[in-house]
This record gives C-alpha cells, sequence and structure tokens, in this order.
C-alpha cells in the first residue's frame, strides 16, 4: 500500500532533482527519466523505511537500477530508430540538469556527450555518469550497484576510455585546426550573421561560415521528414540548410536559450531545436531535433517559464 506519510514526501523530494539528473545522463531522454523518477516514488512510499539510514543513497539505488533496466530494452528500439538518434534536449538555464558554472559540468550534459555514451555498456554509462557527473566514490558506486569496488574501478575506466576514443575518433575526422571557442556574444553574433545569410540564400557568404567538414545531423525519428543520414562537407550543408530555412523557417521566429549548458536555438514555438558548434570562427557541426515527441519536455519547460531572455531573429 502506497503511504502519503509527509516526511516521506519530503526525503523524496529533497532528492527528486539528484534522481532526475541521474536518469536523463543515463537514458538521455527526458521523459523516460521522470517516468524512473515517478517509478522510484512508487517504490519509496511503499517501502519499509525504517532501517534507512541514508534516503539520498536509497533513492539513487533505485533510480540507478531502474534506468539500467531500462537501458537494457533502449538497446533493441535503438537499432530500429529511424535515422540518426539524438538525447532529448532540456533548457538548463533554470538549473533543470543541476548547477552547470564549469566546462566540465555544461560537458556532462551536452547532447556530443550524451551520444557518446551511447557506445557503453548500460552497467558502463551507470559507472560513468555517477563518478564524473555525481563526484560518487567507487566504494560508494559499488554499494550503488552491488559491485565490488576493483570492478567498479576496472568498468569506470573501460568507460572513461571509450568516450576518449570517441572524442579522439571526431577529432581526427575534422581538419586539424586550432581550437578556440566563442563565448556567448562571440556565438550569438556569428550565428546571427549565419542565419541571416541562410535566410537571404547568400551561398558564397554561408559557405565561407562553414568548415570543409562541416557535418549536419538532424533527428526526425521518420515522424518529421528530414535528413534520415548525416550530411556532409561545406556545399551540400550549405545547400541544405538555405533550403530547409527557405521552405519551413520562413516567417518563424528564431530564439536563443540555453540547452543542456551550450547556446542552442529554437524555432518557431520550439517546433525545432537546433544546436551550432563553432570553432575557429567557423560553423563545423549543426545538430537538429524535430522529432515532436522529443521536444514535448522543452515545450513543457517553455510554457511553464515565463519566455525566453535571449534575442530573437
Amino acid at each position: 500500500m502506497i503511504t502519503q506519510d509527509p516526511a516521506a514526501l519530503a526525503d523524496f523530494e529533497e532528492h527528486r532533482p539528484r534522481m532526475f539528473g541521474i536518469a536523463y545522463r543515463m537514458l538521455g531522454s527526458a521523459a523516460e527519466a521522470q517516468d524512473m523518477v515517478q517509478d522510484a516514488w512508487l517504490r519509496w512510499s511503499s517501502a519499509g523505511r525504517e532501517g534507512v539510514e541514508h534516503p539520498g543513497a536509497w533513492l539513487a539505488r533505485a533510480v540507478t537500477h531502474l534506468c539500467l533496466n531500462r537501458l537494457t530494452s533502449a538497446r533493441a528500439r535503438r537499432e530500429e530508430y529511424v535515422g540518426p538518434w539524438l538525447p532529448e534536449p532540456v533548457l538548463t538555464g533554470g538549473g533543470a540538469l543541476g548547477p552547470l558554472k564549469s566546462a566540465e559540468q555544461r560537458d556532462g550534459v551536452s547532447i556530443a556527450l550524451l551520444v557518446l555514451l551511447e557506445r557503453l555498456t548500460p552497467v558502463e554509462r551507470a559507472v560513468y555518469v555517477l563518478r564524473e557527473a555525481f563526484a560518487y566514490g567507487h566504494r560508494e558506486i559499488a554499494g550503488l550497484l552491488d559491485l565490488t569496488e576493483p570492478n567498479c574501478r576496472q568498468l569506470y575506466r573501460r568507460a572513461a576510455g571509450r568516450v576518449e576514443a570517441g572524442r579522439a575518433e571526431a577529432a581526427r575526422a575534422a581538419a586539424p585546426r586550432p581550437r578556440f571557442e566563442p563565448d556567448r556574444a562571440q556565438w550569438q553574433s556569428l550565428v546571427e550573421t549565419f542565419l541571416t545569410a541562410a535566410r537571404e540564400g547568400d551561398m558564397a557568404r554561408l559557405e565561407s561560415m562553414l568548415t570543409a567538414d562541416v557535418r549536419y545531423v538532424a533527428d526526425g525519428g521518420g515522424i518529421v521528414s528530414t535528413a534520415r543520414r548525416p550530411i556532409l562537407g561545406r556545399d551540400e550543408v550549405a545547400r541544405f540548410l538555405a533550403g530547409a530555412l527557405r521552405k519551413y523557417g520562413a516567417g518563424l521566429p528564431i530564439s536563443l536559450a540555453e540547452v543542456n549548458g551550450e547556446p542552442a536555438l529554437l524555432v518557431g514555438a520550439a517546433a525545432v531545436v537546433v544546436q551550432v558548434e563553432i570553432e575557429d570562427g567557423l560553423v563545423r557541426g549543426v545538430r537538429s531535433v524535430v522529432n515532436p515527441e522529443k521536444l514535448e519536455f522543452l515545450q513543457r519547460q517553455l510554457s511553464h517559464s515565463r519566455g525566453l531572455s535571449g534575442p530573437s531573429w
């Protein structure tokens, strides 16, 4: 029987943000993360808690095991997914995924990292997330996952190695050049110029803003018509973006927001979320999520907020 004990609810609500943060990083889905938190509440509210000394550890263990079970079934679904898979975008300016004050914290929720985590086994992903994002010690992780401490250390080394290998692979695929990450104001100025060129169909200007190895990836999930394979190269990406903006973006407002710790563009009423990766003053990557099912959580975030503080174009 589910209890309505106020103390139990208070303990749960205190740890809800951390549970959501763990679940989202493990699953890459805000909707599924909410489901896992709700399932954890069902377990917590119906459990005997007399011997629970640390509610936070109990709840972290519960939500992590729920996510491990979900990841096992998710692998089969991902293999059947139509087109590229990207994580569900989350507005992070309001602290939905915890404090993101450092570059490391922002990287920990970035779309790029969450895509790399797809390379890991479910238990490797759990160990990596608990260690990297929440600074759990190996002994604590072992207790949460019913593993030995040496096994946790080994799993973490393997997971970290795979993530770094993925980063290195991406770096090798890109043309060598000095790395320079613009600040928010510079990013905004470059993207505004980029959008103007795309909207006006100024192909020469648009191509001049793209790296030779620029990559465009779109996640429509087979629900919305979009490129089902990554588009590569300056000419191909420029033509695609100019055509897409003229066909689908004409007259729609485009707003700036912080998504997964990085600046992003929201097209219309967040019908499309676009992240533009800029390096050395040029656009080297564009990711867009157009699958409406993956945008529901972000749209609810917008509806509950007072609107965006960033500019619109």
